[in-house]
This record gives structure tokens, C-alpha cells and sequence, in this order.
């Protein structure tokens, strides 16, 4: 019987999209469960594990981003903006590291097959289609009411991070 071919798989965590996603569903996830998680498959090779997130100064999450690294991710930040919205009369941050995401993605395209993006953003749509057209398979996690449906109806597969809890947990001691 032949071998079938290993899949080569690139991971994509918009860190600020699923901190939120984390905070609503009252629990976080562990970086380094994520990637024992999706690389427990003998067929499936990491490729890139990439996180992005915004940061308050070039100091902020020092020792998170420390962490990531020696995990293996590739992080990428930007410092955070502020911004005005006039109908609440209340100001927010954002990084916008959407575009980061993407440039990585295509950037990369020719090394995986398979694309993990833990994001529920639907500016991803058009990405996600450009890269199914390369016949790369996209699973996109996320949790309801954070997940928007345009990216839900492009992606191949769609994990609710409730679905995989118990996996991807933090806990305590560990």
C-alpha cells in the first residue's frame, strides 16, 4: 500500500481576536497545547506557526511573546491605536494586523497544504478563497457569536474553540 503524502500545515493565531474569543467563553488556551493538538497526526508536518498581536509599548507582553517564541511561533506585533468612534463616544485600540496575516499567508503559500487560522474575522473571506483555490484546506476556529459568516462559508472546516477545550485548555501547573 502506498504512503500517503505527509500534509504540511502552517498555523495563523490573530492573537488579539482570540484573546477577546478566550475572554468571552471565560477560559484561555494554552499556546504549546494548541500545537501538540493540531501536530498529533504523524501524517501532518508544522510548517509556520505565526502569532500575531497588538502591543500598548515595545515592552507589553514581553515575557508572553518570549514564551511564543521558544514554542516555535513566529510572532509579529504592532503597536496598538487608539481610535475615536463617535457614535458610542468611546475610544478602543487596534492593531490591524489583518494585513500582516495575509502577506504572511501568501508569502508562504507554497510551503503547507493545510492552514489552521484561529481568527473569526471576516476580512479573511478573500484570503481564505484565494488560498482554496491553491487547493489548500482551511480550518478556521473561532467561537459563536465571534465568528463571521462570510468566513464561515469560505473556510472548509470550521472547530468552535468550545469543541476542543478540553485539548487546548491552560491549566494550572503545566
Amino acid at each position: 500500500m502506498p504512503l500517503s503524502p505527509m500534509s504540511r500545515l502552517s498555523i495563523f493565531v490573530d492573537g488579539n481576536n482570540m484573546f477577546y474569543a478566550q475572554q468571552k467563553n471565560g477560559w484561555f488556551f494554552d499556546p504549546r497545547r494548541v500545537l501538540e493538538h493540531f501536530t498529533n497526526d504523524p501524517d501532518l508536518m508544522l510548517i509556520n506557526a505565526f502569532w500575531y498581536t497588538g502591543l500598548k509599548d515595545s515592552q507589553d507582553q514581553r515575557g508572553f511573546r518570549d514564551a511564543l517564541i521558544s514554542l516555535g511561533y513566529t510572532v509579529r506585533t504592532k503597536v496598538l491605536k487608539e481610535y475615536y468612534d463617535d457614535n458610542s463616544g468611546k475610544y478602543s485600540q487596534k492593531a490591524n494586523l489583518d494585513i500582516d496575516i495575509v502577506v504572511d499567508m501568501f508569502n508562504t503559500v507554497d510551503q503547507y497544504d493545510r492552514v489552521i487560522l484561529f481568527s473569526g474575522d471576516g476580512d479573511f473571506e478573500r484570503a481564505i478563497e484565494f488560498l482554496r483555490s491553491k487547493s489548500t484546506h482551511i480550518t478556521v476556529i473561532s467561537t459563536e457569536g465571534m465568528i463571521a459568516r462570510e468566513l464561515r462559508n469560505a473556510t472548509d472546516r470550521y472547530i468552535d474553540l468550545n469543541d476542543i477545550r478540553d485539548q487546548i485548555e491552560k491549566v494550572e501547573n503545566c
